[in-house]
């Protein structure tokens, strides 16, 4: 915690003095927070938090299961479909080794629809879940879906996500 409150100041561009100042409270009892030498109730973190344009989030955590395509190749599905922020999902990204074996270490302009696309399928079709999780943002995963090229199990082990997504019911 003493770290989430520091780098939410930092952020914020603001003083401890002038966080102590909005949210009520002494210089002395920020910098105790973020020292670690004093712990915030829940209360008193939501305030600080806030005094620096900052809220807290709950983010589900995908779960994954690993399942085999017709050749017996793994290939992960989760449980619900991950989020990004929007700066990492429309941002430049270099995809691992393990998943861009045919063109390692060229960016990625998430941006641009084909190029997300191109990483999409290869992030489905042989990303590990920390892959998946880290470059794949669900919204954008059901808006490029129908273009997709996949193999027919990776496919049909994600529709039932797709699914749930466009009709508007959440994991």
């Amino acid at each position: 915690m003493t770290a989430l409150l520091a780098a939410a100041r930092r952020a914020s561009g603001l003083s401890q003095a002038e966080v102590a100042r909005r949210a009520g409270t002494s210089r002395p009892t920020v910098s105790a927070y973020e020292h670690g030498h004093r712990n915030p109730t829940l209360d008193t973190v939501e305030r600080l938090l806030a005094v620096n344009g900052q809220q807290l989030a709950l983010v589900p955590v995908p779960l994954f299961e690993q399942r085999s395509d017709r050749r017996g190749k793994p290939f992960f599905v989760p449980d619900q479909l991950p989020r990004l922020l929007a700066s990492a999902a429309m941002g430049t990204i270099v995809l691992p080794p393990n998943v861009d074996w045919s063109s390692p270490g060229t960016p990625r302009a998430m941006a641009d629809r084909r190029q997300r696309i191109l990483a999409y399928q290869a992030l489905l079709a042989e990303g590990e879940p920390e892959d998946i999780t880290r470059f794949v943002d669900g919204a954008l995963l059901v808006d490029a879906w129908n273009d997709l090229y996949l193999p027919a199990p990776i496919r049909s082990a994600w529709q039932p996500l797709i699914d749930r997504a466009i009709a508007g019911v959440e994991a």
